[in-house]
């Protein structure tokens, strides 16, 4: 085996090639994604590591300065094989199945969500591939957003932002900021939902900013007195009933605070 086919296979140059074919590219957090990792072997023999998969997204973060900047996350690693042997021109398929984290953002608006494989290979640069999916809200989610739509709010903007604070695997936490267009459209400013399921329930995070009315709330506003935070959990059978009843029983809440 020729020194040079060695270091053109350590920057990539005739290695081992990965390709991930998705059964599907649409799913939802609590479903599985199944897919097929086709391994194409190189020019020479190599030692394939392990096979990894990677569930990855983006977020925003402010630096020193307040400007926002674009991070890579990690949602979650899945190892689909132990590490073997691949001769030159052998190829294989290693068929995964990966449960999405119930955690996942939804890939609203710009969000972008996509798998990656690699290849990990001793003393060379490791190939990888990269699949976009399509995150959907699952049933719970969509029932609370019905609601909301039922109420007038209407969906502005969904971003992931940085919050290591809160209780969760991620380093983000995706955001919904809605704008009331009827019921509260004298009353609010905007609304901001985060959504994190809790098995059948699901837990609601608002941020209800208030609309300044008067010298008091112009202060409060000044202040940042003028928004409240609450903290809701839904119960899947209050969900099951419907959008209709869980709209009532927002409109209920988001009234104590306006």
């Amino acid at each position: 085996m020729s020194i040079f086919k060695k270091v053109l296979a350590s920057v990539g140059i005739g290695s081992a090639k990965v390709d991930t074919k998705l059964e599907h590219t649409q799913v939802s957090p609590g479903e599985t994604l199944s897919g097929v990792a086709h391994i194409q072997g190189g020019q020479l023999e190599q030692q394939i590591g392990s096979i990894y998969v990677y569930l990855k997204t983006e977020y925003l973060q402010e630096d020193d300065n307040g400007k926002k900047m674009t991070y890579t996350a990690e949602i979650a690693k899945y190892h689909i094989t132990d590490g073997f042997l691949l001769r030159p021109g052998d190829s294989m398929e290693i068929p995964f199945a990966l449960e999405i984290p119930e955690y996942a953002p939804l890939t609203h608006r710009n969000t972008p969500v996509w798998v990656e494989t690699g290849l990990d290979i001793d003393r060379a640069i490791d190939p990888t591939d990269r699949d976009e999916i399509e995150i959907v809200a699952g049933p719970n989610v969509l029932t609370v957003m019905g609601a909301l739509d039922e109420l007038g709010f209407r969906l502005r903007e969904v971003t992931n932002e940085y919050a290591p604070s809160f209780d969760g695997p991620a380093p983000f936490v995706q955001e919904f900021e809605y704008v009331p267009t009827t019921h509260f459209r004298r009353a609010l400013d905007e609304l901001e939902v985060l959504y994190f399921p809790r098995g059948d329930d699901l837990e609601l995070f608002l941020q209800i900013d208030r609309r300044a009315r008067g010298s008091r709330g112009r202060y409060e506003e000044r202040m940042g007195l003028d928004e409240s935070f609450v903290r809701v959990t839904i119960p899947g059978g209050e969900l099951r009933r419907g959008s209709s009843v869980v709209c009532g029983q927002l409109q209920e809440l988001i009234s104590r605070y306006c």
